[in-house]
């Protein structure tokens, strides 16, 4: 594969440090609010994505809509196929669009279906109809706040950016733990007297979930339009001269040469016709760069859908918890991950600060990260009572801080991950590798989650379930440094790409 190295007569520059806080200094936080507005987005995406997950043991109920597991897992692999596939186009629209306009228009198709999810009633292929188009809005989320971020933060900034923002998988996910079964229980049919309590005569606690975290979305897209923007736009206005200078500080020529570039990269990419578009995309399947993002994010994401549709289930058969106890531990792990996400930002952002250039500091940390998920090769020995007897219970919690750990970890180690496309290609293409890397992510996920289903349907017919668990967190601990060495046997020092 070609990685277009720069020709041999022409001297290298050495790869920038980065350790400029002398320099100009931050001069001011408005990069910060749009991490925030990114944080807030990413938040939603979440919450709106994993909605339905809460709402399955209504619509698999006698009481509610009667679904079978099947019925509902057609709905959740739909939506996982169309996001993954939807990612690759949404990366290359968002490049040629810009990431204002990108990420409003998702948010904008994410937040309509889902609120006309409500509407789909108890048909299942109504469902799956509403959830794939949702999907569809929700895959320019992240090519969308990654690109935000390439644009607004210097490179030694983009981890921790990215970790905040990313941290909102995790905050969406507990928001969602607790807010639909709320709904659930606000507006249900009372069992004893028979009184209907729905909203207005119209939506039942399953609709109102979908509805009230739908609306959100517009109340993002409010803020965001109001206050969003690239900083060339921006310059002077509310984003002082001084954080612009700030923003462009590691650009080769500086401020001046980074806002030359973005107008650039505008600039061609109005005159792009589709045909050109879909060359530019192919001509970047030729980088090993983008084949170590799209591999790594292969390996790693589906582990993250593991923990996310399969740690419940694993919790109550092998603990025997009751399902609110259950939902109460994943609730914690969740939690966990919120600080592990910024704290991988943070590390390789001290790694710069001390002079590290940005490829050592990048794969030093997630080197560091990928090897922290070996904890839960130890999961299924303190998770056996017939080791620790009438004591079970309490290793039990040792398990429950070994997987912490682990997704933590994969918190750190993603984002550092969503952030080597920004460091190894230009803002111009970084939505479109991002894309890219996250279509492979989710056909990962497809396939774990396949596995996962096969595995337990496998041993639990033998009266071994926990056997299929064990093979799971064996590839959950191993995975993040297999990925690692593939991409850096792709990419053994730092070669970004300049021919774009």
């Amino acid at each position: 594969m070609n990685t277009e190295l720069p020709p041999p007569a022409a001297t290298p520059l050495p790869e920038p440090s980065l350790n400029r806080q002398n320099t100009a200094g931050a001069g001011g936080g408005f990069r910060w609010l749009i991490c925030g507005l990114l944080l807030f987005s990413t938040t939603i995406n979440s919450l709106d994505k994993f909605t339905i997950s809460y709402l399955k043991s209504y619509f698999c109920s006698a009481d509610g809509f009667g679904w079978s597991n099947t019925d509902f897992s057609n709905i959740t692999s739909a939506f996982t196929i169309v996001w993954a596939v939807s990612t690759i186009f949404a990366g290359i629209i968002i490049d040629k669009i810009g990431s204002r306009l990108g990420l409003s228009l998702s948010v904008a198709v994410w937040s309509t279906f889902e609120i006309l999810n409500s509407f789909a009633g108890r048909i299942v292929g109504w469902h799956v109809v509403t959830r794939s188009l949702l999907g569809v809005g929700e895959a320019g989320a992240f090519p969308g706040a990654l690109k935000t971020v390439a644009e607004w933060f210097p490179k030694k900034e983009r981890a921790f950016a990215t970790g905040i923002f990313n941290s909102g998988s995790s905050i969406g996910a507990m928001i969602a733990a607790l807010f639909v079964p709320w709904c659930l229980v606000m507006w249900r049919v009372d069992p004893v007297t028979g009184v209907d309590s729905h909203f207005l005569g119209i939506f039942h606690g399953w609709q109102m979930a979908l509805v009230l975290t739908g609306v959100i979305g517009f109340v993002w897209l409010g803020f965001w339009i109001f206050l969003g923007g690239v900083p060339a736009k921006l310059r002077g206005g509310r984003l002082s001269e001084a954080e612009y200078a700030y923003i462009h500080a590691d650009a080769e020529g500086g401020a001046e040469a980074g806002g030359a570039d973005a107008r650039a990269g505008a600039q061609a990419g109005a005159k792009e016709s589709a045909w050109e578009i879909a060359v530019k995309t192919f001509k970047l399947l030729a980088y090993r760069q983008t084949w170590a993002f799209a591999l790594g994010k292969f390996m790693t994401d589906g582990i993250w859908w593991f923990y996310l549709f399969w740690l419940p289930d694993y919790l109550e058969k092998q603990f025997h918890l009751s399902v609110q106890f259950a939902g109460l531990l994943c609730f914690i792990v969740w939690g966990v991950a919120i600080p592990g996400s910024v704290l991988g930002g943070f590390i390789p952002m001290r790694f710069m600060n001390k002079g590290w250039p940005v490829y050592k500091a990048r794969f030093t940390s997630m080197l560091i990260f990928a090897a922290l998920p070996l904890c839960v090769l130890f999961v299924q020995y303190f998770a056996n009572s017939n080791i620790f007897g009438a004591h079970a219970w309490a290793y039990t919690f040792v398990a429950i801080v070994l997987i912490c750990i682990a997704v933590a970890a994969h918190q750190m180690w993603s984002a550092n991950l969503y952030t080597t496309p920004s460091d190894m290609f230009p803002k111009k293409a970084v939505a479109t590798v991002s894309g890219i890397g996250i279509a492979a992510g989710g056909l990962g996920g497809a396939l774990v989650q396949k596995l996962a289903g096969w595995l337990t349907d496998h041993f639990e017919r033998l009266g071994h379930g926990h056997t299929a668990y064990t093979i799971l967190f064996v590839i959950a601990a191993l995975a993040y440094l297999t990925a690692w060495v593939v991409m850096k046997i792709l990419v053994p020092r730092s070669r970004p790409v300049t021919d774009l």
